[in-house]
């Protein structure tokens, strides 16, 4: 789908006139594309500018998801991708991208801008069960300053109590104090 907020290489200009219009101020670089330096940079916008990396059968999760839903500003390096469909798939190697083979429920997916993304909830948990010290500081950051995010992350973990590291993440999120 051409959005007249977001470009792609070879869309509608090449990777040069892109690259130039960035030079020019024009433009700004956003997930897999370019949007226009003045416009505003929403879910939507952050969300639809991953759909050539995502496609149908990836969803962004983690930090990626994280900074599609706002909870942070700057987009993460590299970028999480988790399987939504039911089969299996070959996932082609990119240094930009880390590929999780697990596949991700339906209930734990939303659309935004025809994109898959985990949601909100589970996104929290698996920033609080991570072994990364970054994705579980960006999830206290995220649950102390959303109460209804850190709800929906707890009734996630209350209703899987088996999960892999999810005793880690609860003792987290119960750790925390909101502000």
């Amino acid at each position: 789908m051409v959005s007249p907020f977001l470009f792609f290489a070879d869309e509608r200009l090449s990777l040069a006139e892109l690259s130039a219009a960035c030079l020019d101020g024009l433009l700004v670089p956003l997930g897999e594309g370019f949007m226009p330096a003045d416009a505003a940079e929403t879910p939507w916008m952050r969300a639809r500018s991953l759909f050539p990396l995502l496609g149908e059968r990836w969803a962004a999760v983690r930090a990626s998801a994280a900074w599609i839903h706002g909870a942070v500003s700057e987009e993460p390096t590299p970028h999480h991708v988790q399987r939504v469909g039911p089969t299996r798939v070959r996932a082609r190697s990119d240094a930009r991208t880390v590929f999780h083979d697990v596949r991700l429920e339906p209930a734990d997916v939303c659309a935004i801008a025809g994109v898959h993304v985990s949601s909100p909830g589970r996104t929290l948990v698996d920033l609080a069960r991570s072994d990364d010290d970054g994705e579980r500081d960006l999830a206290c950051t995220w649950a102390t300053t959303d109460p209804l995010v850190r709800g929906a992350a707890e009734r996630w973990l209350e209703g899987h109590p088996r999960f892999p590291h999810g005793r880690r993440a609860t003792v987290l999120l119960s750790g925390l104090t909101t502000r």
